[in-house]
């Protein structure tokens, strides 16, 4: 595959994870940033690489071979950034560019051997899942923040938006990957909540909340 390809492919892979059913083309054309005539035109060329089912009007799926490259290509982005941060002593919230590079290095034995170097990790550094060489991909459950129930403990185990500006807010406010959450009070009128972060309580919007993953 061409890297625009394989962009293609990651994209309507993320897609369906929120739209199992389908995925629409001027879903693809916005993530990508591109013309909706754009997305036809490749998506026509990925059905006939077996890569996708497409047919006009009634969305696009990604075939079996294509969700196990759709897969690939997320494994090797997340490794990097978990060599960038663990290893290069990158921010969490400056891997996510440098990965989009290196995902689409073609070498399958680097990838390997670059998952045994790191300890054969679960989960990248914003706390996504990593696919195994198979494709495999551990099942985790967790809730938002925004859905925690009051007076009861949780973890940090990920984020929703993992958007740089995201990453350097929560930097700020000094909450990471492992910190705790209790939440104290949830205001009836704009869910704001009022929460003990690491033991020290904090004012959080229901924006913040609807993008923290807590179990």
């Amino acid at each position: 595959m061409t890297i625009s390809e394989e962009n293609y492919i990651k994209v309507i892979y993320h897609l369906s994870l929120v739209s199992p059913k389908g995925v629409n083309t001027n879903a693809i054309a916005g993530m990508l940033e591109t013309k909706a005539s754009s997305v036809t035109d490749m998506l026509k060329k990925l059905s006939e690489k077996d890569l996708v089912s497409y047919q006009k009007y009634q969305g696009v799926s990604l075939t079996e071979n294509g969700l196990l490259s759709a897969k690939m290509i997320v494994r090797k982005h997340r490794l990097w950034e978990v060599f960038l941060v663990e290893k290069l002593a990158f921010n969490w919230d400056e891997v996510h560019e440098i990965a989009e590079e290196l995902e689409h290095i073609k070498s399958e034995a680097l990838i390997n051997k670059l998952d045994a170097f790191l300890g054969f990790p679960a989960f990248d550094p914003h706390g996504d899942p990593i696919p195994n060489e198979k494709g495999v991909i551990q099942k985790v459950n967790k809730l938002l923040l925004s859905e925690a129930e009051l007076n009861q403990e949780y973890y940090c185990i990920g984020v929703k938006d993992s958007s740089s500006e995201f990453l350097k807010y929560l930097d700020k406010q000094k909450i990471a990957l492992g910190s705790t959450f209790k939440v104290i009070e949830k205001e009836s009128f704009d869910d704001t909540l009022t929460v003990e972060v690491n033991s020290h309580e904090k004012i959080i919007s229901n924006k913040i909340a609807n993008n923290l993953y807590v179990q």
